[in-house]
């Protein structure tokens, strides 16, 4: 298993695959003639809305924790997540038959509180900002003696996120592009590292929201530019790229781009449309960049990563 501070590498993304395959689906990677015909592109998207709990983020979370000694298991796990982070850990903490204390934005959406609680994590609510988060994480820690599992600055998570490339270089030949959606970037370096080890004529491409451009910012200054307040619509990406994940990027990502929260809208709502599926603002993040024509595809083959699809339902954006 793989600990800090060692750097991912192929091998340990295989082994990742295979510990965690028993506890995750091979979601699917689907087509779509619409789309196609919009960007005269061949164009695959890789489905983790369909993914357990609803988001890639069950991949990091589950490898995170079958990582953890016996002594830490029964001390409990925990985390800060605005929502997919923290239901896949609670999940996986239930798989492994240990407790999960999670601290969340008290502005996270009512449906990822509602299923962190029903997989049986224990929430703890702070301000939307990221200094309230780690605050009140240190109380929880302090109180409980829980090992925590970070959203994204953890190797073991970004290496459990790369399966998800992993897979869609094992059904996809040598792609043109991937694009991945970035917030803290656990995803987008793990991809990453995926298509330089599997497919290194890939370009791997970030899209992030307008509202919450760090990653673009940093990648642009190459150091790291925190994000100070953030706001879009795409909640699943409000947070600043980690020390860990930041380098991955900067070395193995071809560019960076964003798209402002029209956009994101339009997007997501296409997709619920054209291809009957569902999924959250986030995961939109990626068509709407390529729906934006940043990036020429004329006859290119492209992979867009489908983050995830946990959406309330009583508060749809465009209702």
């Amino acid at each position: 298993m793989i600990k800090p501070p060692h750097f991912p590498l192929a091998s340990d993304i295989i082994t990742a695959h295979q510990n965690i395959s028993a506890f995750t689906h091979r979601t699917p990677v689907l087509s779509s003639a619409f789309f196609n015909a919009q960007c005269d592109a061949s164009l695959f998207f890789k489905c983790e809305n369909f993914q357990k709990a609803g988001a890639f983020k069950s991949r990091g979370a589950i490898n995170a924790v079958l990582s953890l000694s016996q002594d830490e298991l029964e001390a409990g796990v925990a985390t800060h997540s605005s929502g997919n982070h923290a239901q896949a850990l609670a999940r996986a903490a239930k798989i492994l038959g240990t407790k999960a204390y999670i601290v969340m934005p008290r502005t996270a959406p009512a449906i990822k509180v509602a299923a962190v609680k029903a997989y049986g994590g224990e929430v703890y609510f702070c301000e939307p900002n990221q200094e309230a988060r780690e605050t009140k994480l240190a109380e929880v820690v302090a109180k409980t003696g829980a090992c925590f599992i970070h959203p994204y600055n953890d190797y073991r998570i970004i290496t459990g996120q790369a399966t998800a490339c992993k897979e869609i270089l094992e059904e996809i030949d040598s792609p043109d592009y991937i694009f991945c959606p970035v917030g803290g970037g656990g995803l987008l370096s793990g991809t990453a590292l995926a298509a330089a080890y599997w497919s290194p004529k890939t370009k791997v491409i970030g899209c992030e929201p307008q509202g919450a451009d760090d990653a673009f910012r940093s990648f642009q200054a190459k150091k790291l530019i925190p994000m100070i307040k953030p706001e879009t619509v795409a909640d699943g990406l409000l947070t600043s790229l980690g020390s860990l994940t930041f380098p991955i990027i900067l070395e193995n990502v071809h560019a960076i781009f964003c798209v402002n929260d029209t956009q994101i809208i339009q997007a997501m709502r296409l997709v619920w449309e054209r291809m009957k599926i569902i999924i959250e603002p986030s995961a939109a993040v990626p068509l709407a960049v390529v729906l934006s024509g940043q990036v020429n595809l004329k006859n290119k083959k492209a992979v867009i990563i489908f983050s995830g699809g946990n959406v309330d339902l009583n508060n749809l954006l465009w209702a």
